[in-house]
């Protein structure tokens, strides 16, 4: 009897974690050709923060506007254009940022919405201030200004 105990908790265990991998997000091995479901602005935002904090960059294209520009306020201000971006999201591919993350939405309509993202930091903190449009039914960042305490 305890042989046959045995027998099915092992099977339910090679069940479980047989749907669990399964279940798990596919690898993809081109993900420009990643689409992510950008219809609300919310699933907007939320794919946004994990791009910059998680290092997820499975539609990291779609989730740009073409006139996109990222602002960063420091010492030296510094403007950088939609493709930069783009280039430094997909070398940060899989890096997980350690960093507390809140979102709060300061402005939304049905055409735009304008998001505080902050980043705490041990040591510091970096806001985002996120500008999102409705463009043709997806929602898509438009600009980014950056600044840190």
């Amino acid at each position: 009897m305890k042989t046959l105990a045995k027998t099915f908790a092992a099977a339910a265990l090679i069940a479980v974690s047989t749907f669990t991998m399964a279940a798990g997000k596919p690898e993809l091995s081109n993900p420009k050709k990643a689409v992510v479901n950008l219809s609300t602005a919310d699933l907007a935002i939320d794919h946004y923060v994990a791009v910059m904090t998680e290092g997820q960059s499975a539609g990291v294209e779609q989730l740009f506007t073409a006139d996109f520009s990222q602002k960063v306020q420091a010492s030296e201000d510094k403007t950088n254009s939609r493709s930069e971006v783009i280039s430094f999201l997909k070398k940060q591919k899989g890096e997980q940022l350690n960093c507390k993350t809140s979102t709060n939405i300061v402005q939304e309509s049905a055409d735009y919405m304008i998001a505080k993202v902050t980043m705490q930091f041990e040591g510091f903190t970096k806001t985002d201030l996120v500008t999102l449009v409705n463009d043709g039914g997806n929602w898509k960042v438009s600009q980014s200004i950056n600044s840190y305490k």
